[in-house]
């Protein structure tokens, strides 16, 4: 059995799945079909990247996410791949909403119509350049959290990445602020991220609320493959849970270093990404060893799976 990881906001790159746009009819199907939902000319965004959009949080999520479906819907057509053979789907933040599509837990157009929701509310939740988020290097979750409370700043932990690499999210002043603190408390490296504000924080939880009212409404299909969420960390096929948790996701932590934990828990050894970039893969191997892990995002890796 094999198990499926999709990435999130940051993985995005101008011109990412060209090529499988360029060689396969599908994908050129897919941009047609999600671009006609939404109304939004993707090709444009993403293969010429005008006036920056693909890195507008509003367009970016829903780029990223037909990226990763195309490469993911080549695969199956390619390879004689279907949900027969997968135990496992889970995502980074927008990923999980991939992992929801690619396993067919909700439709194309659902998933579709919410990211596109999904981007707007987050990138409309607080004024430009008042909130932001930074990545800090070499300490686990909790030394963060610890140093947090120590030093009474007020900031969050919006991703649990792995082991030494945590993303906290707050006013870019505090975020300013703890630099030095930080860098006083043997964290390495401090890394200011370019994002137009604190995602998975308390700022998020108006444009939260406002987007559980649609995830409520989602149609859930009933299927065998399970689905890891951002939220707890656990795994599901009851699309009750699925649903509560991804209603909690977006103003809350991601927990991936505790879901990739999960996922080994469960016996899975080995892992695809699919998505633009290899960022999860990096991550998973920090967190264990114990997996045999290949990367999708170009033509070429098409032959990684046999």
């Amino acid at each position: 059995m094999t198990s499926f990881v999709f990435p999130g906001q940051g993985s995005q790159t101008t011109g990412m799945v060209k090529d499988f746009y360029d060689n396969f009819k599908i994908v050129r199907s897919i941009f047609e079909e999600i671009e006609d939902i939404i109304n939004i000319d993707l090709k444009k965004i993403i293969f010429d990247n005008e006036n920056n959009k693909l890195n507008l949080t509003q367009y970016t999520q829903i780029s990223i996410f037909v990226a990763s479906y195309a490469i993911y819907k080549t695969l199956c057509s390619e390879k004689g791949f279907n949900e027969n053979y997968i135990n496992v789907m889970m995502g980074h933040s927008l990923g999980e909403y991939t992992a929801l599509a690619c396993s067919n837990k909700i439709s194309l157009k659902d998933c579709s119509l919410i990211l596109k929701k999904r981007g707007e509310l987050m990138n409309n939740a607080v004024a430009p350049n008042k909130t932001g988020m930074a990545a800090l290097i070499g300490k686990d979750s909790n030394t963060i959290q610890n140093i947090i409370d120590k030093n009474k700043l007020d900031l969050e932990i919006a991703n649990d990445n792995s082991n030494i690499q945590i993303v906290i999210s707050g006013g870019i002043d505090e975020i300013k602020k703890s630099k030095d603190i930080f860098l006083n408390n043997q964290i390495k490296k401090f890394v200011n991220l370019n994002v137009s504000a604190a995602f998975h924080s308390k700022v998020m939880v108006e444009a939260q609320n406002v987007l559980s009212n649609d995830i409520e409404n989602l149609n859930f299909k009933e299927n065998n493959i399970k689905i890891i969420s951002n939220y707890d960390a656990s795994a599901y096929t009851n699309n009750l849970k699925i649903k509560k948790n991804l209603q909690n996701q977006m103003a809350n932590k991601v927990n991936w270093t505790q879901s990739i934990q999960t996922l080994e828990n469960i016996g899975e050894k080995k892992i695809i990404e699919i998505g633009p970039g290899k960022v999860l893969s990096g991550l998973i191997k920090r967190i264990s060893n114990n997996f045999d892990i290949i990367s999708i995002n170009e033509i070429t890796d098409l032959n990684k799976y046999e």
